[in-house]
């Protein structure tokens, strides 16, 4: 049997890649054996690293009272945010605020039309729905209504007020009111996105 040139070459390649191989595996080995040991830290360092902890340690109970002072005042604050499971919802809660304060004017006023407004982003942690409604009223009247809507518990506000042509023998004029109210982030769409 002979063997071919290429078996040859075949053999010489096989043989450099096992000694390749063994001094590889040779240099793995060796390294594996040697032991690193840890910096030993000085007394003095541990000792500052101690006291730090206790300064830390000291200060903990403080910083738990503000922050449960900080989630009270949060919580009291929140309560005015308009309820709701949806966008849709809130905006209803906030209608029905709207119609109750009218109605308890003197004398009642009437709320003839209602534009529901898009929900959008109010800062990083809340959202904001809109109502527009139109009533007829006399400025004493607006003002009266005005200064109710800011007393109310809820978190709401103007937004925009438009006044029509008055009439003149009834001393009225159409109202254009546009209230907002706060609501939870999670009812107001993510920045950048639309609705549509």
């Amino acid at each position: 049997m002979t063997v071919q040139q290429r078996d040859k070459r075949a053999l010489i390649v096989l043989g450099s890649v096992l000694v390749l191989a063994f001094i590889y595996w040779m240099a793995g080995s060796s390294s594996s054996s040697v032991k690193v040991s840890a910096p030993v830290e000085s007394v003095d360092r541990v000792e500052k690293g101690l006291a730090n902890l206790r300064t830390r340690a000291a200060a903990l109970p403080a910083k738990e009272v503000v922050l449960k002072q900080a989630q009270a005042e949060l919580a009291q604050r929140e309560k005015g945010l308009i309820s709701g499971d949806t966008a849709d919802q809130a905006q209803a809660q906030l209608l029905q605020v709207l119609r109750r304060v009218a109605k308890a004017q003197t004398p009642p006023l009437e709320i003839r039309q209602v534009e529901l407004g898009q929900p959008r982003s109010y800062g990083n942690a809340y959202g904001q729905v809109t109502v527009s409604v139109t009533v007829d009223c006399r400025i004493d009247e607006l003002i009266n209504l005005l200064a109710t809507l800011s007393a109310q518990p809820e978190t709401i506000a103007t937004d925009e007020i438009r006044f029509g042509m008055a009439h003149p023998k009834q001393k009225t004029m159409p109202v254009r009111l546009t209230v907002s109210g706060i609501v939870a982030q999670r009812l107001a769409p993510k920045k950048g996105t639309s609705q549509f």
